[in-house]
């Protein structure tokens, strides 16, 4: 099993993220499907670097969506965590603002608004 193709351990981190996302709340799991869909798919031709990046982040992703709802499922807690904001720093600004997106949509399920704070370089310094 350890002698999987490339493709075969994308398929599969893809596959378990789909799978873990059964465990979040509805709006959540709808979110982040499609996210990880547009994600994996906007990867599919990239560079090996890019490739490596793209596998260990979304492998660390899996493992923390597994720690916060379990392989069963059942959320242990809050979901989610803090981004560092020295990771923020250096994504390029079309991931700026895909992540911008996301918080967009994140927010709007919950019925949150969006504040000056949430706004990148419009909080006090």
């Amino acid at each position: 099993m350890n002698q999987l193709s490339h493709p075969q351990r994308v398929r599969l981190l893809y596959k378990t993220i789909l799978r873990l996302h059964r465990g979040l709340p509805t709006e959540l799991r709808a979110l982040g499907d499609n996210y990880v869909r547009d994600e994996f798919r906007r990867h599919l031709k990239c560079n090996p670097m890019e490739a490596q990046l793209f596998m260990t982040e979304w492998a660390r992703y899996a493992s923390t969506i597994t720690e916060q709802v379990g392989l069963r499922g059942k959320p242990k807690g809050e979901l989610g965590e803090e981004l560092d904001p020295q990771a923020v720093e250096m994504l390029k600004d079309d991931q700026v603002v895909q992540l911008y997106e996301l918080m967009l949509a994140a927010k709007g399920l919950n019925g949150d608004t969006i504040t000056k704070d949430d706004v990148r370089g419009s909080s006090k310094k």
